[in-house]
């Protein structure tokens, strides 16, 4: 996706356009400050000949002795500092809005590409590395357009217009103050090239940090079940003690450079007075124009001193705007293909054509894989730990792409179809039952937004979870914990079928459904599941093999091959691996209804 701020700032040219205009307004009035000065040093207090034009104006208006002249200084004084004060507030509040809806609009953007990037990406990517893109990167983006862009935009209009009257008044004094140009051009370049090396540092270690927060609280249970907090402590104090390390030496940098700064403007400074009072002393210099460019000359350093300190605010935003970048123009792996279609409505059948795929290229988790599923039947995928059946059902709705061969729904390549339209038709029961931060109809209306409040109830019953759903304080407006920490396992995998029962899509996946509940949980969510699977094509992992002993096929999965296949009894008969796992876990289980049945 390619994004360039200029798309960003686009919709808001109206609004900086008038922040222009103020921008404009505040350089005017910086130059026109010193001016009042020299009105009164050389024409009240001293005996210099008006500007005809001035002259005119002022006995125009206020009349023509020196009284009138300083009153007209006053005036100007007030004048200038009143438009000097509504220009500054015009482009700080527009400059700071078009920040914050900048902040928006990137945000919304970054947030839109994540979410729909390849799963082999989130794979790769630490969490809280992606979290600190969404928030650091953006802020850092914020602030430059806010309170640095127009704002360098002010300083060089600025500088560029009091050495062009610095240069009306008299070329060589310009020339002197300007002397030490060269030398602070240098070294702010210089310091800016290594701020920017160091903020890219820090960013990518604040990054960091915030991957070990989000680990750390997404998995608190698991902390403290295992008595881990000293150690997580530790872990995230070396985080954020290199955090500390890294941001040091870059302030270490940026604190260099403004007394750099000063010491070469104190330089300049110098030459200005030595030569400046002997041309005064000559007569060459009236003592107000001396005193405009002493002023112009505090004036003409200033924004060199703030050129010097935006800096930082400008190298965190490039810095930020390269991490956003990077991740804005990662390419989708797993994209609609040219010509592909809405997908029709599935009847269901199911086919792996010599499919291979790895997670890494170079190590192959599915090799050759042929199997074939016919509408509305149930088929499930067994085999040891590790042997790629999760992988398989992961190219179904197309999470990964396979390296070789095809993947096909009712004969058409699931590449052919557009993304959205293929897993809307697939509805999915996952061992991790996740749950999000929300009211309990919520969470099962997520598989069908614009459900009913009727359709969410008829979910929850042929689920088996209404009956608890009511007994909750609230009912089905009770608000789940995050991950559905609130809820026991049993309920959180009723709600997940129910969720996928409102879908009611043709195609059904259950990895590892039943994993973890108790018996009594076990026999609800199973007769769940039974009314789930009524008429549609569905695949079911399970380690426990009692769970799918009535399947119409099994495929036995083995170090990414599909080394059997039949039902229950053929495979029994067969002897093979099938048989071999269920005798070791019938013998388990056997075991372990004696031990369970001896008297203590």
């Amino acid at each position: 996706m390619q994004v360039q701020i200029t798309h960003l700032l686009r919709p808001h040219w109206k609004a900086l356009a008038i922040a222009f205009i103020a921008v404009i307004g505040e350089s005017a009035t910086d130059l026109l400050e010193p001016w009042p000065l020299k009105v009164i040093f050389d024409y009240v207090l001293g005996s210099k000949r008006m500007p005809e034009w001035l002259a005119g104006f002022i006995q125009a208006t206020l009349g023509a002795d020196k009284l009138a002249v300083l009153s007209f200084a006053a005036l100007a004084v007030l004048a200038i500092a009143l438009v000097g004060a509504i220009s500054s507030y015009t482009e700080d509040y527009l400059t700071t809005s078009v920040g914050q809806w900048v902040m928006h609009d990137l945000r919304r953007t970054l947030y839109y590409h994540i979410q729909r990037l390849s799963l082999a990406f989130h794979d790769q990517k630490r969490t809280g590395d992606l979290i600190s893109r969404v928030t650091g990167d953006i802020d850092a983006i914020q602030s430059l357009i806010s309170s640095v862009l127009l704002g360098m935009l002010v300083q060089i209009l600025t500088l560029v217009g009091m050495i062009g009257v610095m240069f009306y008044l008299n070329w060589q004094f310009t020339l002197i103050a300007l002397s030490v140009a060269p030398a602070l051009f240098l070294v702010v370049y210089s310091f800016t090239r290594r701020i920017k090396r160091a903020s890219r540092a820090v960013r990518k270690q604040e990054g960091a940090v915030v991957s070990v927060l989000q680990e750390v609280l997404s998995s608190i249970r698991v902390v403290q079940a295992f008595t881990r907090e000293d150690y997580e402590q530790r872990r995230f104090e070396h985080e954020s003690l290199e955090s500390v390390e890294i941001a040091l030496r870059a302030r270490k940098l940026k604190a260099i450079l403004p007394p750099l700064v000063e010491i070469i403007v104190a330089v300049g400074t110098c030459l200005v007075v030595w030569y400046g009072t002997r041309l005064v002393l000559q007569g060459e210099l009236s003592a107000g124009a001396l005193i405009v460019f002493f002023l112009y000359l505090g004036k003409m350093y200033k924004p060199m001193r703030q050129l010097s300190k935006m800096t930082d605010t400008v190298s965190k935003a490039i810095v930020g705007w390269e991490r956003i970048r990077e991740v804005l123009e990662t390419e989708r792996q797993v994209h609609n293909l040219r010509g592909a279609r809405t997908a029709p409505h599935f009847k269901g059948q199911i086919e792996f054509e010599h499919v291979s795929f790895g997670y890494e290229k170079a190590r192959p988790v599915l090799k050759d894989i042929n199997l074939r599923i016919e509408p509305g039947q149930v088929a499930a995928l067994v085999g040891p730990t590790g042997a790629g059946k999760t992988t398989i059902i992961s190219l179904i709705p197309r999470f990964y792409d396979p390296h070789t061969g095809r993947v096909l729904i009712d004969g058409t390549d699931v590449r052919r179809f557009k993304i959205k339209s293929l897993r809307q038709q697939i509805s999915f029961v996952l061992q991790e039952s996740l749950l999000f931060r929300a009211p309990v109809w919520q969470n099962i209306a997520y598989g069908k937004p614009e459900a009913k409040r009727d359709e969410i109830i008829r979910a929850a019953k042929l689920a088996n979870a209404h009956e608890f759903i009511v007994q909750m304080p609230e009912g089905y407006d009770t608000m789940v914990g995050e991950r559905g920490e609130t809820l026991s396992g049993g309920q959180r995998q009723r709600i997940t079928i129910a969720r996928a029962i409102i879908r009611n899509a043709p195609l059904l996946i259950l990895d590892e459904p039943a994993t973890g509940l108790d018996a009594a949980s076990e026999e609800l969510v199973f007769d769940a599941l039974t009314r789930l699977m009524a008429g549609k094509t569905s695949i079911v992992i399970a380690h426990r093999l009692a769970t799918i002993m009535q399947a119409d096929v099994i495929f036995v999965i083995d170090e990414g091959r599909v080394v059997e296949q039949g039902t229950h009894q053929e495979l029994l008969a067969r002897g093979g691996l099938y048989a071999e796992l269920h005798e070791i876990q019938f013998r388990k289980e056997g075991a372990l209804d004696e031990l369970e049945a001896t008297p203590t």
